[in-house]
């Protein structure tokens, strides 16, 4: 299906292509990358899952008030200039349908003038003219979290509190200054949450999910196909929200330890884990950039599986591949969102003796060159 802005908006540069040749191009590009970095997959590269239109549950909105307009939409592909847009055909139904909402509210919260007290008598008075909207679709609804410049001055939280009273949709509304990482939440009607390996997750504002429901599962039961029926100790580095922390403890005899950095991710996971007091799961908060889990302390578990960002997982990966013999584990599983670094760390593991023998490509980003593998290393 096309979109007029598929050029401009950086999120679907491929939408020209007729979807059977997008797919097979993506599936090419990414076997090709792997291929001239780890030599030939055949019988290894298994069928790729491709996520449909529709289903992305997670964007992130950018606005700028110019000449009492105001613009709403995404920034344009290498650029900050904003793509105004009315609909998107990644995102789920329920975002698409209060897009108009958003813009009707955020033109009424920019025209809220603020008086700023300067040097000596002088004041000056100050608007919001530009920030982000961060919007995830929870089971629930929608939580939306506003980033911007300025502290919220009353009028404006009477505006936010008006206009959560007029939208059933949305559940939760926080504000942050821009880069700063806490949020406050200014109402919340009921606490968003989202069910992961059936069990009810709790999130906080601006947590980062999985862009779908659908890729998630995907990526969740490779993982578990890999694992098989291996059982034991088990680690979830970079953990993130938990997202295969409650899938692995729902597998019999198993203990997972769970590693990330953010606190802010890490204290939803163990609110959660702890509401529904799940006995499997030890949490723990760790740069596993910069302090990564020593070989020694990953020593006999039974799985480790790491989902990194973008950059990868050299520096654990490399403390993994040090493990002494005998006491490594018996599977690897990889799940990476970037192609080139995941083969850079691949190449650490299997020059330490472990062999890649499945990996499976998701497609969460429709359309886009983002790319995502689940790889499976045992030991030789």
């Amino acid at each position: 299906m096309g979109c007029a802005l598929n050029q401009n908006c950086g999120g679907c540069r491929f939408r020209d292509l007729s979807l059977s040749d997008y797919q097979k191009q993506k599936k090419n590009v990414v076997l090709s990358i792997l291929e001239q970095n780890l030599g030939s997959l055949e019988d290894i590269f298994e069928t790729p899952i491709f996520i449909s239109d529709g289903f992305r549950r997670r964007a992130a909105f950018a606005f700028h008030l110019q000449k009492n307009k105001l613009i709403f939409g995404f920034n344009e592909n290498q650029s900050h200039r904003i793509v105004d847009i009315q609909n998107c055909l990644m995102l789920t139904p329920k975002i698409n349908q209060n897009l108009e909402n958003f813009r009707a509210f955020l033109a009424r919260l920019c025209t809220i003038a603020v008086t700023k007290k300067l040097k000596g008598k002088k004041f000056a008075s100050e608007q919001i003219l530009d920030g982000d909207l961060l919007v995830t679709e929870a089971q629930n609804g929608l939580d939306v979290v506003l980033e911007a410049d300025i502290a919220l001055s009353y009028n404006h939280r009477t505006e936010i509190a008006d206009f959560m009273a007029q939208n059933d949709d949305i559940i939760r509304f926080s504000y942050r200054l821009k880069h700063m990482q806490t949020a406050e939440t200014i109402v919340q009607k009921s606490a968003p949450f989202i069910d992961i390996a059936e069990r009810r997750v709790l999130i906080s504002p601006g947590d980062f999910l999985q862009a779908s429901k659908e890729g998630e599962k995907a990526l969740i039961d490779t993982a578990l196909r890999y694992i098989g029926n291996t059982r034991g100790k088990m680690a979830d580095l970079f953990c993130g929200i938990g997202t295969f922390s409650y899938a692995l403890s729902n597998l019999e005899k198993s203990k997972i330890l769970a590693a990330d950095i953010s606190p802010s991710l890490l204290e939803g996971f163990q609110k959660s884990v702890h509401t529904q007091m799940i006995q499997n799961i030890e949490i723990k908060q760790k740069n596993l950039f910069l302090y990564p889990f020593e070989a020694s302390e990953l020593e006999n578990f039974d799985v480790i599986l790491f989902d990194p960002p973008r950059a990868g997982a050299l520096e654990q990966v490399r403390k993994i591949a040090r493990i002494e013999e005998g006491k490594k584990p018996k599977k690897i599983i990889a799940v990476s969102c970037n192609v080139g670094t995941f083969c850079r760390d691949a190449k650490v593991l299997i020059e330490a003796g472990f062999v890649l023998k499945k990996i499976t490509f998701v497609d969460q980003f429709v359309y886009s060159d983002h790319s995502e593998v689940v790889a499976l290393f045992e030991k030789d």
